[in-house]
């Protein structure tokens, strides 16, 4: 399902690729290393905690011997300058890691990867079979292992360290969530690979339990999309009715269901003037309560699993809002699995509020031709792996 893409391309045929490539992004993942290097291991000052419309959601915790408040509003005056961008499944292609070897603390997470996963993850990156990356169960830390060596290959490179210290905000699509958060500090890179493993693993035993698809609804905008849905679901019983799973960009839009609905929607594609729809290898209804099964799963990982508030704002996929509190995080990242990505409204705050240059991080050019999509002199860089 994936097609090289190139932002020359026919706008229809970038509107395909895209389909293709990146509405099945819709898994997760996160690093120790020197990832504690933004702005020298040290939180950037907070530009104000106004609460921008969303709830306040405070706890206390004990650092030291004084008490301190972890506000979830810390950062919602964040004014984006650059950005890293991490890719979601679908991102996923052969060959991807090869480039990390040559830089040792990129090869390294390949090594510390092999330990956790019990298997080599380099030798199914370079060698496949393609099949077996695609999976939900091998492309999810295969996507969060190789975004982050591609940040390490940054760091390499002269003046890369001062780049990623210019970072002030970061988000990733559906799986590249967890990667961001990684790279945020938010936790370590062995544990954010042991969650996007059980996340991985969960995702897929719920597509198993309930059969599901994906389709790609192209050339029409949200409103029209739901009105589809609201067409096909008109013709199944519950548990076949399909929604919009994953808010690319106008014009591109992901559907998750039964398999019912799905057939049922591809069938009055055209009567509500879509270009065309596009059938997504993926295993299943990601982002909607098809995954509930996964939820559970999830949640008891999360709760397990030590969480940091971000150095930075990371971008939450469930409502393009960045979180503080490690708490409201852990419920957000269970939450994720079955609810839609708001990728479209993200990319569009970000540049809104002025966002200068993004870097998108890992295999593939899908997030760069999204926000050229949004905006065509949007400046955003390429660092593969």
């Amino acid at each position: 399902m994936r097609t090289l893409l190139s932002l020359h391309h026919h706008p229809l045929s970038l509107r395909t690729s895209l389909a293709a490539m990146s509405a099945a992004s819709l898994a997760v993942s996160p690093i120790s290393l020197n990832f504690s290097g933004l702005r020298n291991g040290t939180a950037r000052p907070v530009l104000g905690v106004r609460n921008l419309g969303r709830s306040r959601v405070s706890m206390s915790v004990s650092v030291g011997s004084s008490p301190a408040v972890i506000d979830d509003a810390l950062f919602a005056d964040y004014k984006p300058t650059n950005a890293f961008l991490f890719p979601g499944q679908g991102a996923q292609a052969l060959g991807m890691g090869k480039e990390a070897q040559s830089v040792p603390a990129a090869a390294e997470l390949y090594k510390k990867a092999n330990d956790i996963l019990g298997f080599d993850l380099l030798d199914v990156c370079i060698n496949g079979p393609k099949e077996k990356l695609d999976s939900t169960v091998i492309s999810q830390p295969a996507l969060y292992v190789t975004s982050l060596a591609a940040v390490e290959l940054l760091r390499a490179r002269d003046g890369g360290q001062q780049i990623i210290d210019s970072v002030d905000v970061t988000c990733g699509l559906s799986l590249g969530e967890y990667t961001a958060l990684a790279f945020a500090g938010s936790f370590s890179f062995e544990d954010g690979l042991k969650l996007v493993k059980l996340r991985g693993e969960a995702m897929q035993e719920a597509a198993d339990a309930a059969k599901g698809a994906m389709v790609s609804v192209i050339g029409l905008d949200s409103d029209k999309v739901q009105q589809l849905c609201d067409a096909a679901n008109e013709e199944v019983d519950d548990k076949d009715k399909v929604q919009i799973a994953n808010y690319l960009c106008t014009g591109n839009y992901a559907v998750s269901g039964g398999v019912k609905g799905v057939e049922a929607l591809e069938a009055k594609a055209k009567s509500f003037k879509a270009r065309m729809t596009v059938r997504l290898a993926v295993a299943g209804a990601f982002h909607t309560r098809f995954m509930d099964p996964a939820v559970s799963r999830l949640e008891a990982k999360l709760a397990a699993t030590q969480i940091r508030t971000p150095k930075i704002p990371v971008i939450s996929n469930v409502d393009a809002q960045p979180h503080s509190d490690p708490e409201v995080i852990k419920k957000i990242l269970a939450r994720q699995v079955t609810s839609p990505v708001q990728w479209e409204t993200t990319v569009k705050t970000l540049l809104s509020k002025g966002l200068k240059k993004s870097y998108e991080l890992g295999p593939g050019k899908v997030i760069a031709g999204i926000v050229k999509r949004m905006d065509r002199g949007a400046e955003i860089e390429n660092i593969g792996a």
